[in-house]
């Protein structure tokens, strides 16, 4: 029997209830190379654009493929996506049922839920720089997964009060039907 990914861990039982392409997607091991569209906004202002750059998030609007890099096992995860004209990676691991993200400067955590027959990553805690952020200052994001036949649609936003949108980006990855759920 193969162990639970990450996402099965963090969600428990809720985890069957989220749509086939997002259980095919986050159930995947090893290393995988995706396909999809994706759209990109430009950051919103030029402290949100300083911020885009130290996290590696798009730093200018573009619509067009994207290849997206997966390494994954039952602890840990790296995504590495290729928009158009930029590269971003991340790093995750399970830490008590809670998604911990690395990104450039920035360490999220995450709590996990399914809401509506979506996946919702829920920001409960950041450290910019080491530096612990106090939840009244945590920025605002959103960030949803869904599906439908072979495509997990994804959608991610990020903004923080009297700075603006720092990340937005929104669009489709093709996972195959072949892939075990």
């Amino acid at each position: 029997m193969k162990a639970a990914s990450m996402y099965e861990q963090a969600l428990g039982e809720s985890f069957n209830s989220l749509p086939l392409a997002v259980q095919r997607f986050h159930t995947l091991v090893g290393r995988h190379e995706l396909h999809g569209w994706v759209d990109t906004d430009a950051p919103s202002t030029l402290a949100a654009r300083l911020l885009a750059l130290c996290l590696g998030t798009p730093r200018r609007a573009t619509s067009g493929p994207i290849r997206f890099e997966l390494q994954a096992a039952p602890e840990a995860e790296t995504w590495t996506r290729h928009f158009p004209g930029q590269k971003m990676t991340s790093r995750m691991r399970l830490d008590a049922r809670q998604v911990v993200e690395h990104l450039g400067a920035a360490r999220l955590t995450f709590s996990l839920c399914e809401a509506g027959g979506q996946l919702e990553m829920r920001l409960i805690g950041l450290h910019f720089l080491g530096v612990r952020c106090p939840h009244w200052l945590l920025p605002r994001v959103v960030a949803e997964e869904t599906g439908q036949s072979d495509r997990l649609h994804f959608r991610v936003q990020a903004s923080l009060p009297a700075i603006g949108t720092v990340a937005s980006y929104r669009g489709h990855l093709t996972i195959s039907e072949k892939e075990p759920v």
